[in-house]
């Protein structure tokens, strides 16, 4: 399936590329998120109109991230939860808990935001959670975990 990038994508292109996916891929995440247009004449000329626009808009978006990046660039998270003697929890701590942590803080961060490289937390310590903010912008933060 062939499309035209309205926004940069991470590990796909940048605004204006025309890219080849996989139609799923396309038809069932690009396409709805806003993200890209199917690459038809019609399509093509309509981009090249509103290329101005687009970009104006991107750089928007980025500035915003940059800006939210600054916000988080010092944050330290600490969390209790239930855990055992030797350190390990009862359950776990996942995107999830650690963007409702954020966003009691004052930061805007959503879940899906949240990058857990090593997947969830499931023991006390310390540890450097990846916030990706844009394509392009991502913020390091500082997540201390300690028992109840």
């Amino acid at each position: 399936m062939d499309l035209i990038l309205l926004q940069k994508v991470q590990n796909l292109g940048d605004l204006g590329d025309q890219v080849k996916v996989k139609a799923g891929f396309g038809r069932n995440y690009l396409v709805p998120q806003g993200m890209a247009v199917p690459a038809t004449k019609g399509n093509i000329a309509q981009f090249e109109a509103r290329r101005a626009e687009l970009e104006v808009a991107a750089e928007d978006r980025l500035g915003k991230a940059k800006a939210r990046q600054a916000g988080l660039a010092e944050v330290v998270v600490e969390m209790t939860a239930n855990a055992s003697e030797e350190g390990k929890l009862y359950g776990s701590i996942g995107p999830r808990e650690l963007a409702t942590a954020l966003s009691e803080m004052g930061h805007d961060v959503n879940k899906s935001e949240v990058i857990m490289g090593e997947g969830p937390i499931r023991t006390t310590g310390e540890f450097g959670v990846v916030v990706l903010l844009h394509a392009d912008v991502e913020s390091l933060v500082k997540v201390i975990v300690s028992p109840e």
